[in-house]
C-alpha cells in the first residue's frame, strides 16, 4: 500500500490548480497591489454596496449585501453546482468528504428520548476511555443534557483537537453515572464497509467516496482474499475525491491502463482551448481474477460513477440496476478569507473510452430533454457495447421494487398520526442487539421477539388492523431484522436479510453464486437480455 500512497500523492498534485502555488507565493504582493489591480467593474459592485448601505430607506448589513452579490455571481454562471459555503457549511462539506472531524469517536440517537452511544468506534478516544454501546449520555462537562438533542449534544462534545472533555453516562448495573474524562482527536468515519455472503462472497458498501476510501478498500480486499466473487454497492453515493477514486479503480486494473480524463481549462487561458490530461493505472491489480459485479442506482454519481465507468470499460465489472445520476463535472473548491469556500465546475471528466458522465441540467438541477436515440454506441476491449449518454448506463437493468399497496398504507397512516415507527424499530433493533452481546448470540429475530415488538407497537396506539395485516407483519419482521443486524454491525447479515426485497443485489448473489468468471458473468447476462428480447418480439 506504501507505493499507493505513493500514487495518491501523485494524483493529489495532478489534480491541484496550476496556479495555486504562485498565488501562495505572490499573496502579500497581491494583497499590497489589490487597490491598483482592481477593474472597474469592482469598483463599482463597492461602491453600489457602500451607498445601499448607507442610504437606503431599508438597513441592511454588509455582510448580505455581499452575501447577495456573490450569490447573484453564483446564479448567474448557470451552473447547478456552483455554491459559496458559509463557515459552517465548509466545515459540514470538510467532514462529509473526508469524514474526518475533531472529537471522541462515538455515534450517537435518541432512543427512547435519550441520547444513547449507539456506535464507538475502534481505536478513537471514547473507546479507549471505556465508553461502550449502549451508555446513555447524562453530562457533558458541567451541564446536564437529559432534554438534549442529538445535534445539541454532539457539539458540546466535540471541540479543537487537543483539549478535554468530561462525558457522564449511566450504564445498566451501575447506580450512579460513570464521568469519563476525554481528549479529543481527530477522528475518521469509515467510508467502506465489507462483509461476506453466502457462497463466500465478498459484499462492500461504499457509501461516499472520502479520503482514505481507497486504502479501506484495499485492505478489505485484503480481508476477502478467499472470497469466489466480490459485490461492490455504490448506490446512493454521492462521490467524493476525484483522486481517491483513480486509486480505487487503480485497485482492480492493470498498469498502463487508462483510468479516466479530464477536459479541463487551465486557470488563465481561455475557456475555448481546454486542456485534456488522462490518469493511467500504476499498480498490478490487488484481485485480478475475481470476478465484480457493481450496483448502481439514481443517485450513484460523481467520483463512484468514474469507478464503476473505469471498471466497465475495461470489462473488469458487470453493472447491475439503474442509469447513474450523470455528474461528470470537475470540481474545484477554492479556499476564500473569512473561513469561506467556492465550488464550482472548471471542467468534465471522462471514462477510459471516452465517455462523459455529464447529464445536462438547469440551474436548479433538473434534468433537460435528451433524444436517447442518438447516443453513441462505444466498445469494450471484449466487444461489449456500451452507451455514450451521460451516467453509467447498467449492464442489466434492474428497477428497485417499491412498497406493496398494504405497505404504502403503513407508511401513510403512520406518517399522518406522526405514529415513530422507524424510531420504535430501530430502538427494538438496538434492544435485542444488546442481549445477542451479553450472550454472545448470533441468532436472528425469534416468534417471541417479533411478537414482543408489535405487541409494543399495538399498545403505543398502531392502527389493529395494521397489526394483524399478513403483508405489513411480514414487512415489519423484515424491518426489525435489518435493524437487529445493524446494531450488531455484521454488514454480511445485514445484506443477506436485505437481499430477500433488494433485486439488484439479489440477482448479483445469484449470479455470483452459480459463475466463477467475469467473462461467464458476462455471458449469463448477455442471453438473459437475448432471451427477454425474442419473448418481447
Amino acid at each position: 500500500m506504501q507505493n499507493r500512497k505513493a500514487f495518491r500523492l501523485l494524483l493529489i498534485l495532478a489534480l491541484l490548480p496550476s496556479s495555486l502555488a504562485a498565488q501562495n507565493g505572490n499573496a502579500a504582493r497581491n494583497r499590497a497591489t489589490q487597490a491598483q489591480s482592481q477593474p472597474p467593474q469592482a469598483e463599482v459592485l463597492s461602491g453600489a454596496i457602500r451607498a445601499i448601505s448607507r442610504m437606503h430607506m431599508d438597513q441592511f448589513d454588509d455582510s448580505l449585501l455581499w452575501e447577495a452579490a456573490i450569490g447573484g455571481l453564483i446564479e448567474s454562471l448557470n451552473d447547478p453546482y456552483a455554491e459559496l459555503f458559509t463557515p459552517a457549511q465548509s466545515d459540514a462539506w470538510e467532514e462529509t468528504t473526508t469524514g474526518n472531524y475533531s472529537g471522541i469517536g462515538l455515534q450517537i440517537t435518541l432512543l427512547n428520548e435519550e441520547v444513547t452511544v449507539t456506535g464507538v468506534f475502534r481505536g478513537f478516544p471514547a473507546n479507549e476511555a471505556g465508553i461502550v454501546i449502549g451508555d446513555v449520555i447524562v453530562g457533558v462537562n458541567d451541564t446536564q443534557v437529559t432534554d438534549w438533542s442529538t445535534e445539541i449534544t454532539a457539539d458540546s462534545i466535540r471541540g479543537p483537537v487537543g483539549t478535554d472533555v468530561r462525558v457522564r453516562v449511566r450504564r445498566n448495573g451501575y447506580e450512579q453515572p460513570l464521568e469519563f474524562e476525554i481528549t479529543r482527536a481527530e477522528v475518521h468515519v469509515k467510508a467502506v464497509e465489507w462483509g461476506m455472503l453466502d457462497n463466500d462472497i465478498g459484499y462492500v458498501i461504499m457509501d461516499r467516496v472520502a479520503r482514505g476510501a481507497a486504502e479501506e478498500m484495499d485492505a478489505a480486499l485484503e480481508e476477502m482474499e478467499d472470497a469466489r466473487g466480490l459485490i461492490i454497492d455504490l448506490r446512493r453515493n454521492p462521490g467524493g475525491f476525484l483522486d481517491e477514486s483513480l486509486m480505487l479503480a487503480d485497485l482492480f486494473l492493470e498498469p498502463g491502463e487508462k483510468l479516466a480524463s479530464t477536459v479541463q481549462r487551465t486557470p488563465g487561458r481561455p475557456a475555448s482551448e481546454p486542456d485534456e490530461e488522462a490518469f493511467t493505472d500504476q499498480w498490478p491489480a490487488r484481485v485480478p481474477n475475481l470476478p465484480v459485479i457493481v450496483l448502481v442506482d439514481g443517485y450513484t454519481a460523481s467520483g463512484a460513477e468514474i469507478l464503476a465507468g473505469a471498471l466497465q470499460d475495461y470489462d473488469r465489472a458487470l453493472v447491475l440496476g439503474e442509469r447513474t445520476f450523470g455528474k461528470g463535472v470537475v470540481q474545484t473548491v477554492m479556499e476564500l478569507p473569512h473561513g469561506r469556500r467556492l465550488r464550482f465546475t472548471t471542467g468534465t471528466w471522462l471514462t477510459p473510452l471516452g465517455r462523459s458522465l455529464q447529464r445536462d441540467r438547469d440551474r436548479q438541477g433538473q434534468l433537460l430533454p435528451e433524444n436517447a436515440a442518438v447516443h453513441p454506441i462505444v466498445a469494450t476491449p471484449q466487444g461489449r457495447e456500451l452507451v455514450n449518454g451521460g451516467g453509467i448506463f447498467p449492464d442489466l437493468d434492474i428497477v428497485e421494487d417499491t412498497l406493496n399497496l398494504r405497505e404504502q398504507e403503513l407508511v401513510r397512516v403512520t406518517g399522518e398520526s406522526q405514529f415513530p415507527l422507524n424510531l420504535r424499530v430501530m430502538e427494538y433493533g438496538f434492544e435485542l442487539a444488546s442481549v445477542r452481546r451479553e450472550t454472545k448470540s448470533d441468532d436472528d429475530v425469534t416468534d417471541a421477539e417479533f411478537e414482543t415488538l408489535m405487541s409494543r407497537l399495538a399498545d403505543e396506539g398502531l392502527v389493529a388492523n395494521l397489526v394483524a395485516d399478513p403483508d405489513i407483519r411480514a414487512y415489519l419482521r423484515w424491518r426489525a431484522r435489518i435493524a437487529l443486524w445493524q446494531r450488531m454491525d455484521d454488514v454480511g447479515a445485514e445484506a443477506g436479510v436485505l437481499a430477500e426485497r433488494d433485486r439488484a443485489l439479489s440477482e448479483a448473489i445469484r449470479l455470483l453464486s452459480s459463475h466463477t468468471t467475469q467473462t461467464e458473468l458476462f455471458q449469463a447476462v448477455d442471453a438473459s437480455s437475448t432471451a427477454a428480447r425474442g419473448a418481447t418480439n
